[in-house]
């Protein structure tokens, strides 16, 4: 490749490097690394334990930083290791590329340009992956793990598995620890970077797979697909579990009330009936004894019912203090009236803790339930009628 002055200077500027994790990949390191340097000499290159010719490869180009693994490690640890090195030199930007010659170095200039618009965003290279030269196994996995990466950020990215990207190493470096070493890594820091509010964007990029009998290529497909099934398992359970409901949580505390009325009830296609179940279902999941988990319970429920996630999270907050107190006293009192045991009602005034509820679970549990429902009718009509008298009907 030419070498171009202009683009040289500008990677520099942005304080970016060339990120080149390989193992026994002897055949088309020495090529990439001389392309890589017709851009850039900020090049970090990891070896991953490779037991052909790649030490003496490094060994014989100048200007380059590289690492050796005694023994092969993986290629996560690879890339974290690369990128620990290019946060301590002081790089604020990382681009990351395969040593398998799959990759295209011209398409470079692509990351930087966009790099420039969108700052501290994580930018990765799109494949075609319609091309006839891409295997079957290939397209399989892309689609796969676009379908999973979506239910586990809600976003949907252009191309999961690519390792041709750009890093902002500032974001990476804030996440500590890493569960996983070798491909599924990839997967793993992408979504956790999603989850931290990092923007993604893609580029287009050429691919080049070569012909099947002379292809090196180290990923297992039985291994290396049964930990990236694993590791989606845990990143689902993760996701609908904690961090959708917690970000979707953080973002309604940025709104004030009267803009979160404005977006989610007076300007929502949704019809009144709707925003009226959503309150009714968040209220009940308020009541009820799912201590710590109404956010959780109230988010699930109505992405299944189909009812406004919004608004029913909101409603299930009736339950934070200085409500709570009433809301087990009124839960606890109702169960009395309903099962005829009201006998303990006067040790109210003794404080409520978790020994009390205890030892009065079933009156508790039982007043709780015909609470909720009561008290989720009460507002429901209310938030029907004031719809109804405030909130202008759509037109087309």
């Amino acid at each position: 490749m030419q070498t171009n002055p202009e683009l040289r200077l500008k990677i520099d500027d942005l304080q970016c490097c060339v990120l080149i994790p390989t193992y026994n990949n002897g055949g088309t390191l020495e090529r990439l690394i001389y392309d890589v340097q017709s851009l850039t000499g900020n090049i970090i290159v990891v070896n991953d334990g490779s037991t052909d010719n790649t030490s003496a490869i490094l060994s014989g180009i100048p200007g380059i930083l590289s690492f050796a693994f005694p023994a092969n490690r993986g290629k996560g640890r690879a890339l974290q290791k690369g990128f620990a090195l290019a946060i301590e030199k002081g790089y604020k930007y990382a681009i990351t590329i395969d040593s398998d010659g799959q990759h295209k170095v011209s398409d470079i200039p692509k990351f930087i340009k966009l790099i420039e618009k969108e700052p501290d965003s994580l930018i990765v290279g799109a494949r075609n992956m319609d091309d006839p030269a891409v295997p079957g196994s290939s397209r399989f996995g892309h689609k796969f793990s676009i379908f999973w990466f979506l239910v586990e950020t809600g976003q949907k990215i252009a191309d999961v598995q690519t390792g041709f990207r750009l890093y902002p190493l500032e974001k990476v470096g804030g996440i500590k620890h890493f569960y996983t070493g070798k491909y599924e890594f990839e997967v793993e820091i992408l979504v956790r970077l999603a989850w931290r509010g990092v923007k993604l964007l893609s580029v287009p990029v050429e691919v080049y797979y070569a012909p099947k009998e002379t292809r090196v290529s180290h990923f297992r497909k039985g291994p290396d697909f049964t930990r990236t099934s694993i590791l989606n398992a845990f990143l689902v359970m993760m996701a609908l579990l904690w961090v959708r409901p917690f970000m979707f949580a953080k973002g309604l505390k940025r709104k004030s009330i009267k803009g979160f009325i404005k977006e989610y009830i007076v300007d929502t296609a949704d019809s009144n009936s709707k925003i009226t179940f959503s309150v009714m279902l968040g209220i009940f999941v308020g009541v009820i004894p799912v201590w710590g988990w109404q956010m959780v319970a109230s988010f699930g429920l109505a992405h299944f019912f189909k009812l406004n996630k919004f608004v029913t999270v909101a409603a299930s907050n009736i339950s934070i203090p200085p409500a709570l107190p009433l809301i087990l006293y009124l839960s606890y009192e109702t169960g009395g009236l309903v099962l005829g045991s009201n006998k303990q009602g006067n040790h109210y005034a003794s404080g409520i803790d978790l020994h009390w509820i205890k030892a009065n679970f079933v009156q508790y549990l039982a007043g709780s339930v015909i609470f909720g429902i009561l008290l989720a009718l009460v507002f429901g009509s209310l938030t029907y009628l004031l719809l109804k008298m405030f909130r202008k009907p759509k037109t087309a």
